[in-house]
């Protein structure tokens, strides 16, 4: 077991071995910024990583604080369904009442590496391909229909 401080550090190092194995993808190469996550320009909308003690997740996610709204967007994004799928090699989980464990509901669509600890160090190579390179095809697919999505 790790203690607090440990597992925080740990983590840190994680983000940190997670950044330095982005730095030397040729397909991330030239970009301005590393991922767009927060910054998608679409209200509402984040894409986001998780990591954690039993999976790996890259997540498209609808946070709209009125539940109206947010199933508005969502639906626009299952216009896009294909688009949002494409070069995607897993399946694309689309849930739109995912309850985070702060109790707060959001929509995601997302998908998920199962099998894989954060707190395995030995892990981490299988954690670092995954997500960078299903981040930089869901953020891809996103863009291309940001402009439809847009409020």
């Amino acid at each position: 077991m790790y203690t607090k401080e440990e597992l925080k550090q740990l983590k840190v190092e994680f983000w940190e071995g997670f950044a330095a194995y982005c730095e030397v993808q040729p397909y991330l190469w030239g970009r301005k910024k590393m991922w767009r996550l927060y910054d998608t320009k679409v209200k509402g909308v984040e894409l986001k990583f998780e990591a954690n003690r039993t999976a790996a997740e890259v997540i498209l996610e609808v946070n709209h604080r009125r539940e109206d709204d947010r199933l508005a967007m969502f639906e626009k994004l299952t216009w896009y369904k294909e688009c949002l799928e494409r070069d995607l090699p897993d399946e694309v989980i689309w849930d739109i009442c995912y309850t985070r464990e702060s109790g707060e509901e959001v929509a995601r669509v997302y998908v998920r590496k199962e099998g894989i600890d954060i707190h395995r160090r030995t892990h981490w190579g299988d954690f670092f391909p995954f997500m960078a390179s299903r981040m930089y095809q869901l953020e891809k697919n996103f863009l291309s229909i940001a402009d439809y999505v847009r409020e």
